[in-house]
């Protein structure tokens, strides 16, 4: 009875640690490879944050999405670095999010903004699509329709 006891114990032990998504801290140049891949993907990257309501709202979608097998979704989180632990991490575990995450840590945003697009204000919601062919930027939020309809013009 005790040995069922320690067997339950240690595979919940398991499931909440093997759970726990890890999400790295990025500068731009760390990122930057992010956002230039090569393949035969199409490549999502939407610039959000936890506290940004727009953004929160379209995460289901960029979810959705990254179920496809042609298309690879990355999110890069915008919070403060002060509250990746206290907001980021336990944020991804409410929602469950399956998608890539990591958190960019740089403070020469007016550097990194222009880098990503030089038509970009710095708002966010925010995201860069590209394939092989195509790259475009988008500061806006989407609808599930319109993120549906821009993914199958890549």
């Amino acid at each position: 009875m005790r040995l069922t006891y320690v067997f339950v114990f240690l595979c919940c032990l398991s499931c909440t640690t093997t759970s726990k998504k890890e999400v790295t801290s990025l500068s731009y140049d760390e990122l930057k490879p992010m956002l230039f891949q090569k393949g035969n993907k199409t490549y999502v990257v939407n610039f959000w944050a936890t506290w940004c309501a727009p953004c929160v709202k379209e995460l289901p979608y960029f979810e959705a999405i990254n179920q496809n097998e042609n298309v690879d979704v990355l999110l890069v989180s915008l919070d403060f670095p002060k509250h990746k632990e206290s907001r980021l991490l336990p944020f991804i575990k409410k929602h469950q999010l399956q998608s890539k995450v990591v958190h960019l840590d740089d403070t020469n945003e007016n550097f990194w903004i222009n880098a990503i697009d030089s038509t970009w204000s710095g708002a966010i919601p925010a995201t860069l699509i590209y394939n092989q062919n195509k790259r475009m930027f988008y500061e806006q939020s989407f609808t599930k329709d319109e993120l549906n309809q821009i993914i199958n013009t890549f």
